[in-house]
């Protein structure tokens, strides 16, 4: 078959845009260069692929899945379905923890991401600032693998902790960021994303504060005097969140930021015991 005729076939099935996404993507082109390859023949294994992969997003598997991949901040990251499809907001909250960075005076950091899923949050920041020492943890052996193999991708050394939250934990850190699983038992969210990404990864209890709580009531004991600590929440768990902080930290400033969409998004926490 030629790419037109894939072309074809793919629209006929899915969003135009998405069959030209997975078409460039399989002929590693730029989607506006497939116009310049239409009569170009394609192997038979590779209209295989295509055709498994179109199936697969008309049957409802997130386009991420399919390809095998996804920017964030610039840099490519493979996710499977072992792994939470990382979203903006996220990259929201990695360039916030890039400010802080940037602006503390030292420089050889330490810093510890909880639930890390497929790594794009301590990956991003190892890669941007080589110098910091950065811990990837997560509870789940699949998603550690996918972070290892992102690791070795982007050429990255960091340490890799299997745990329930702090429980293989031992040293101490000046930034720790989570994006932990905050939707709530009971909440209606996209069926695409019910369906596909994994339940561990998603939802975090009745209230969805469960990881919140755990992490917060336990984290005096991980943090340096000088801190950082940065979350991503749910749009409504703002104020909850800050009444849990304010229970088991004393002389902190705490800052919640808000996403494109005008949404609570982010809290911050930040040590008050500046040497």
């Amino acid at each position: 078959m030629t790419v037109e005729e894939l072309l074809v076939f793919g629209k006929s099935c899915i969003h135009s845009d998405h069959a030209k996404l997975l078409l460039s993507d399989l002929l590693e082109l730029n989607p506006l260069e497939l116009l310049n390859h239409l009569h170009d023949r394609v192997d038979i294994d590779k209209c295989e692929k295509y055709k498994k992969e179109v199936t697969a997003l008309k049957e409802g598997k997130p386009l991420q899945y399919v390809i095998g991949n996804v920017n964030f901040y610039g840099y490519q990251f493979m996710v499977d379905e072992r792994v939470l499809i990382p979203r903006f907001e996220t990259e929201q909250l990695v360039e916030e923890v890039c400010k802080y960075i940037e602006n503390s005076p030292k420089k050889e950091l330490k810093v510890l991401d909880i639930g890390c899923g497929s790594g794009v949050i301590g990956l991003t920041l190892k890669k941007k600032f080589p110098q910091i020492f950065v811990d990837l943890l997560d509870i789940s052996k699949d998603a550690l693998e996918v972070a290892k193999e992102n690791a070795n991708k982007l050429g990255l050394e960091v340490k890799f902790i299997e745990s329930d939250l702090f429980s293989n934990v031992s040293e101490k850190y000046d930034i720790i960021v989570s994006n932990p699983p905050y939707i709530r038992e009971n909440e209606e969210i996209e069926q695409i994303v019910k369906d596909n990404e994994p339940s561990i990864a998603l939802y975090g209890g009745e209230d969805g504060l469960f990881y919140y709580k755990r992490i917060v009531k336990d984290i005096k004991s991980y943090l340096k005097e000088d801190f950082f600590i940065a979350f991503e929440i749910g749009y409504q768990q703002a104020e909850d969140i800050i009444k849990i902080t304010n229970e088991y930290l004393d002389n902190v400033s705490i800052t919640k930021k808000q996403d494109l969409s005008e949404r609570d998004r982010m809290i911050f926490i930040e040590s008050m015991n500046k040497k």
